[in-house]
């Protein structure tokens, strides 16, 4: 829901940034309090749920450009007066609506830890100025979709950053999710993944990605069609470049063969447009919304059209007004951290690539994860390994001696539970079972399975208190787990055990699985990866809309 705020007629003196205290918070997870929605305050989600969407008519991507523009806020916003009325144009909403949230990523040896954060598009036709833009007036009251999806990972030291777009026709299983504005509860189901913003709001989509890639989702940032316009004018347009002359009639967008500066309406177009580029799919969208990030994000850097106090003002108010995100990211200061964070980047080390897919084979409308390219993906990410190869080589790391040693074997109680279905393979009936009994046979005697059905990528050995440490370390050396797979969770209550799909046969987890162990160094070619520094990139234009 969003806050109500009060229009401060410019910037105004007050105290600087160092008494505002910049919160340092910016990596915890959100702590589940909602705001209450003051009168007259809207709601970033739509009404009661209608028709299928048409389409054409609305993908959009806009979050990663408010992102980086986010980086010279701080500079737009004077005032501290000021800066309380960018606070209130900014939506917020809870993080998270699943049952099963994953821990946060774990530090590298320095005590650096990545940040991944879900870039959202939202359809929502709820005000006059996206019907206008998005059209589909009848859709003004069903809920909106996220029609495009991002997952930003910023690796634990800030050398690298991975963009993935997952296509929003791509079936995956949306978990339970539940409402905590109305307390409705959507049951677990298998769907297209935007339909996952319809179960409960940006929360169930959050939770939706976690469950398709292992990932650990810090925050999220969702933007609409109107947002995309003003971010587009604020900072002076974006150099794009088609191969041929296009028209695409659903879409509007028109231009000429080469090089065009889009601003506006027509960088909306731009982003929005499927028949217009290859083979009129999502895929090539993508692809074109990729390409339209990179010089979005070499604009910014440059700052050559930032150096106006006006252009920073207006940019100021149009990311702070098209931005609805997590609670823990719900304020300008946050944003700054955020924004200093991704600063650091080198633009040569920005990979924009697309999630490996396949056709779905129970309906060929849709796409499914392709096999071993798509788990390679989120495997990197899961690995902070960045998509562009250029990691240098990292050292093993190395697993700190637990401060209470292992119990005896038979005093440990151990719960093992089966995670090997995924979105791109059906779970191996008896796996818990199976290594339960094993590890009886290893003196683990109180080892048991739980039917509770889960989805894991990697296996993991989980431990609630700091004391049970040794114990989880013991059972992942009995059965060939290294250190890695063992991590902290307040979410079990004793030892447990998540058989992933990397362990789906056998009774000793093979040498050829586990955290870095495979040649994850690089995207696949299946990914279609992009470099920020590729000033070259042109899109093709589908045939059908050559003009």
């Amino acid at each position: 829901m969003r806050q109500d705020s009060v229009r401060v007629p410019g910037p105004r003196s007050g105290p600087g940034a160092d008494e505002l205290g910049w919160d340092d918070s910016l990596y915890q997870r959100d702590g589940g309090g909602r705001d209450p929605s003051p009168p007259g305050g809207g709601h970033r989600r739509g009404g009661s749920r209608g028709g299928a969407p048409k389409n054409g008519k609305r993908r959009v991507l806009r979050w990663f450009v408010t992102t980086v523009s986010l980086l010279i806020l701080v500079t737009a916003a004077g005032g501290y007066l000021y800066m309380e009325h960018l606070n209130g144009n900014l939506g917020k909403d809870d993080l998270n609506l699943g049952d099963s949230k994953l821990d946060k990523s774990a530090p590298n040896a320095a005590g650096q830890t990545p940040l991944n954060i879900l870039l959202l598009g939202s359809d929502s036709r709820k005000s006059n100025a996206n019907v206008r833009l998005g059209g589909a007036r009848a859709d003004r009251d069903r809920k909106p979709l996220a029609d495009v999806q991002m997952l930003l990972h910023v690796s634990a030291d800030r050398s690298s950053m991975s963009v993935i777009s997952v296509p929003r026709d791509t079936r995956v299983t949306i978990p339970k999710c539940t409402d905590t504005d109305d307390g409705k509860v959507y049951p677990k189901t298998s769907a297209t993944i935007n339909a996952s913003l319809a179960n409960g709001g940006p929360g169930c989509t959050v939770a939706t990605w976690e469950e398709l890639t292992g990932v650990p989702i810090d925050h999220f940032m969702m933007i609409d069609f109107a947002g995309v316009v003003d971010m587009a004018d604020a900072v002076g347009g974006v150099p794009v470049c088609v191969d041929n002359n296009v028209y695409d009639s659903k879409s509007g967008l028109r231009l000429d063969k080469g090089e065009s500066v889009i601003k506006g309406e027509q960088a909306l177009q731009w982003l929005r447009t499927r028949h217009g580029f290859e083979d009129g799919s999502d895929i090539g969208r993508a692809k074109a919304q990729h390409m339209y990030m990179n010089s979005m994000v070499r604009q910014l850097k440059s700052g050559t059209k930032l150096t106006d106090p006006g252009k920073l003002n207006g940019l100021a108010e149009a990311a702070t007004k098209a931005l609805t995100v997590d609670r823990g990211l719900g304020t300008v200061k946050k944003l700054y951290d955020l924004g200093n964070d991704l600063k650091r980047v080198p633009t040569g080390r920005i990979t924009m690539a697309t999630m490996p897919w396949v056709p779905d084979p129970q309906n060929a409308a849709h796409i499914v994860p392709k096999p071993d390219d798509a788990d390679q993906i989120f495997s990197m990410l899961r690995n902070d390994t960045a998509l562009d190869g250029k990691d240098k080589k990292k050292s093993p790391k190395k697993s700190p001696a637990p401060s209470d040693p292992a119990a005896p074997k038979a005093e440990i109680p151990v719960t093992v539970q089966n995670g090997t279905g995924t979105a791109t393979q059906a779970a191996v009936t008896g796996r818990a079972a199976l290594i339960a009994d094993r590890l009886s046979q290893l003196g683990f005697t109180q080892a048991t399975a739980d039917a509770t059905p889960k989805s894991r990528a990697d296996t993991t050995v989980s431990y609630r208190k700091g004391s049970e440490r040794g114990d989880a370390l013991a059972v992942a050396k009995a059965l060939g787990l290294p250190p890695g797979a063992v991590r902290h969770s307040s979410s079990v209550p004793q030892i447990t055990i998540v058989l992933g799909a990397d362990w789906r046969t056998g009774t000793a987890y093979p040498k050829s699985a586990g955290a870095g162990s495979r040649d994850d160094s690089k995207a696949p070619e299946s990914a279609d990866a992009l470099n920020g520094n590729d000033k070259s990139a042109c899109m093709k234009v589908n045939p059908a809309n050559i003009r």
